[in-house]
């Protein structure tokens, strides 16, 4: 089972799929930006490599997302820092599935 169906079928979470092509992911709608979703986001679960990450922290920062979550090999700590100063939590390289399970 992917991190996302864990999160979704598992932890009972909402999932909302934000990816460049808008593609739907397990059934759920897909959007291109966060600035897209409707609603308020609690958590931005980033599936990005280090590099790209950044820009996803910015987003969630902008949108007012209640915290950021940085896979398992995604380490960014200047985004990181960005997201503490704005008031979001940060976990980061972790995943959801590993932590859950303690």
């Amino acid at each position: 089972m992917g991190v996302s169906l864990f999160v979704r079928d598992t932890l009972g979470m909402e999932i909302i799929p934000v990816n460049l092509g808008a593609q739907e992911v397990h059934g759920e709608t897909g959007y291109r930006r966060l600035a897209d979703v409707p609603g308020e986001i609690d958590v931005v679960d980033c599936f990005v490599n280090s590099q790209k990450v950044g820009a996803i922290v910015d987003q969630a920062i902008e949108v007012g997302a209640k915290a950021v979550w940085l896979q398992v090999g995604v380490v960014d700590e200047a985004a990181a820092q960005r997201a503490r100063d704005a008031g979001l939590g940060v976990v980061m390289d972790t995943c959801p599935v590993i932590e859950a399970r303690r």
